[in-house]
């Protein structure tokens, strides 16, 4: 490409950065097709969505929304469903390429290793110098080397970037509409429950009350993962600060309202209910001897 911020190549490199001192890493990084630029990289365990998302949200901060990335076809930008569930609808996104269609970023799948050969070079220049780089400093573990790479990168990027062949740059700014916050993190619609928490990869997370002491109990929110692992939920535009829900929060809820109520079985606890409009009860008068014979059949089955 002419313009530098055109295009992106994304790829990790699966390697053994720390040698023989630490963990084997994985090195996930962007390079700009015109000048060689490295405009963001990082080390992670494995190359997986959220360094992508790490590395776009980096670029943008720095330089702006480049017009389209190069990628091979590895899981992290691959839909989560192998085709369109109803004829002709589009396929659902991977959490990655719903951040890149936010925010208008084409992507173009490399049909080869050799067609992204600019970041496979990379690649091998870093397993030489960023290696010898880390060895030098004695980096033993991930963070030290992600500490190392943000010093090295503006050295590397000042001695091998080269000048465009067109000297317009093409990176564009983020919409005023478009919240960064909102789009580089992980999506996930939840239904709230009865007794207003939400499940989400196995665990249990509390909303507050709603306003007026309404709740969101049977409605959608939508749950947003972040970066640094905070979650928050959203009601439309309202923001729910979200928590750790209680062990078994059901019942330890039903706990706390526990009354006795005399007209039942001496001693017996009962939590409050309201039957539905439509329900057969709410032709029994309440306190009539049917009315409490019914509704000690309820709690006891």
């Amino acid at each position: 490409m002419p313009a530098e911020g055109l295009l992106l190549q994304l790829d990790g490199s699966r390697h053994e950065w720390l040698e023989e001192r630490g963990p084997r890493l994985t090195l996930v990084g962007a390079i700009d097709d015109a000048t060689g630029r490295v405009p963001a990289a990082t080390f992670r365990d494995q190359e997986d969505a959220a360094a992508y998302l790490e590395i776009l949200a980096a670029t943008v901060a720095r330089h702006g929304l480049p017009g389209a990335v190069y990628r091979d076809r590895h899981s992290a930008f691959a839909p989560t469903s192998p085709g369109p569930t109803v004829p002709g609808a589009p396929d659902e996104l991977s959490q990655l390429g719903r951040a890149l269609v936010e925010l208008g970023i084409g992507s173009i799948i490399a049909r080869s290793p050799q067609a992204k050969g600019r970041i496979e070079r990379l690649w091998g220049t870093f397993q030489d110098r960023l290696v010898a780089e880390l060895r030098l400093a004695g980096v033993t573990d991930r963070a030290g080397a992600n500490e190392l790479l943000a010093s090295f990168l503006p050295r590397f990027n000042a001695r091998f970037a080269v000048p465009p062949a067109d000297p317009v740059s093409a990176w564009r700014p983020v919409p005023a509409d478009v919240r960064l916050e909102r789009v580089l993190v992980f999506k996930y619609r939840c239904k709230v429950a009865r007794d207003h928490t939400i499940r989400l990869h196995g665990r249990d997370l509390q909303l507050p009350p709603g306003r007026g002491g309404r709740g969101y109990a049977g409605r959608l929110v939508e749950v947003h993962v972040r970066l640094d692992g905070s979650i928050v939920a959203f009601h439309g535009e309202r923001e729910l600060a979200v928590s750790a829900a209680p062990a078994e929060p059901v019942q330890l809820r039903a706990q706390g309202r526990l009354r006795a109520d005399p007209g039942l079985v001496p001693g017996a606890a009962t939590v409050p209910w309201m039957p539905p409009a439509d329900h057969p009860w709410r032709r029994v008068r309440k306190g009539t001897k049917l009315y409490q014979q019914r509704l000690t059949e309820s709690l006891n089955s």
